[in-house]
């Protein structure tokens, strides 16, 4: 992996917000309308190429795919995964359960708009509201579980290659959910939880090298169960509850990436992409020492999250252990305020100045559109947040190497 010899590189989190063709075409799939699929993945080929090309005009180093192909960041291996079966959708409590204890006003509205944040205006407004009523998809385990995903992996592989030959980016990555799931009951086909997440890292790992292999960084996104403060069938966790279920999966995150060297993983760890109060988010000291326990040679932690921002004094009492990377988001992807440049070199310098500037990547908190409806910005905004990234680099490079 690339580090920041003699500049601060940039990059982000992996998500960008869809084109309108895909949009189109992925909520006729989520109202079980029918869809011309040679002409979807003729969109998503398109659309691929087209934020590629714009993260080059912008001047991003280390650009990712924008998972245009992918209806959400972690969902969409529901596809990719053998043995699991699509059952009814069932009422779900509230989103961030402790949160709407806290603000039960507010959550009641967030958690009735958050799908619609952003929807461009040439979508049928009716139909807009009808896919953000429509209740995710749910699964159960029905077999053993095995990775099936090879043709529609391969189809992003081309479309990203493709997309970035003649671009002159330091390196590129890719996203990939973590082999975590919540959405599933183990139910008879695993003995315990345990068996199943080693069974869901097990078939990650056909992605997670498939994606290396094919020349890219591989990302794992997905926050540690220590941020959300639930737990599947446990809706109040204890801390220590929650510490052993996030090592848990840290165990299961290092089998999937057996035989993956270090320095082609990045890890991503966010508090949720939502703009809520986070009151009840973990704090960073809490969770690093497990976090360092990833192999992934770089980590993507959020720096711009005003519940977070003062963490970057975190690294003044924790080591960055040799080698590795620290990727902090130094712009937010939840709110429409671009940040100033000069702001953006100030929190770098902040990492900089505790880790080495060497060991510093400039990145974003979260990804923009971590859903194809969960926009979190004006797509013009996002080019602006992105912009502002770069020039702040720039400012920043210039005097840490002055």
């Amino acid at each position: 992996m690339r580090r920041s010899t003699d500049r601060i590189l940039t990059t982000h989190v992996g998500s960008l917000i869809r084109p309108l063709p895909v949009l189109r075409d992925m909520m006729a799939k989520t109202l079980g309308e029918p869809v011309d699929e040679a002409a979807f993945q003729a969109h998503v080929t398109q659309g691929v190429a087209d934020v590629v090309a714009k993260q080059a005009e912008i001047g991003i180093d280390i650009p990712s795919d924008g998972e245009i192909s992918k209806p959400s960041f972690h969902n969409y291996v529901t596809e990719r995964l053998g043995g699991l079966e699509k059952v009814p959708p069932e009422a779900k409590g509230p989103y961030y359960a402790q949160l709407s204890e806290e603000f039960p006003g507010f959550m009641k509205q967030y958690n009735a708009m958050y799908k619609t944040m952003w929807m461009p205006p040439e979508l049928d407004a009716e139909k807009t509201r009808q896919a953000a009523k429509t209740p995710p998809n749910r699964v159960r385990v029905a077999a053993p579980i095995t990775y099936v995903g090879q043709d529609a992996l391969q189809r992003d592989l081309d479309n990203y290659k493709a997309a970035l030959a003649g671009k002159d980016f330091v390196e590129a990555f890719m996203p990939s959910a973590t082999p975590a799931r919540d959405d599933a009951d183990a139910g008879e086909v695993y003995e315990n939880e345990s068996a199943y997440l080693y069974a869901l890292a097990d078939a990650m790992h056909v992605e997670y090298k498939a994606i290396v292999d094919a020349g890219f960084v591989v990302q794992l996104d997905l926050g540690l169960p220590a941020r959300n403060q639930v737990l599947p069938g446990n809706p109040n966790p204890t801390p220590e509850d929650l510490r052993r279920a996030s090592e848990r999966q840290v165990e299961a995150y290092n089998h999937a990436l057996r035989g993956i060297p270090e320095d082609r993983v990045r890890y991503h760890m966010c508090w949720g992409s939502m703009n809520t109060p986070h009151t009840t988010d973990v704090p960073l000291r809490e969770v690093i020492d497990i976090i360092l326990k990833i192999k992934a040679q770089a980590y993507v932690i959020e720096g711009a999250n005003p519940r977070h921002e003062h963490e970057w004094t975190v690294w003044k009492d924790v080591k960055l252990p040799d080698g590795k990377i620290l990727v902090p988001g130094v712009i937010s992807h939840q709110t429409n305020v671009v940040e100033h440049p000069e702001l953006i070199a100030m929190r770098i310098a902040n990492y900089a100045g505790v880790v080495g500037r060497e060991n510093v990547i400039a990145g974003t908190d979260c990804g923009f559109s971590q859903g194809w409806n969960m926009a979190r910005v004006h797509p013009e905004v996002q080019w602006a947040k992105l912009s502002a990234l770069v020039e702040g680099a720039k400012l920043a490079s210039e005097r840490l190497w002055a």
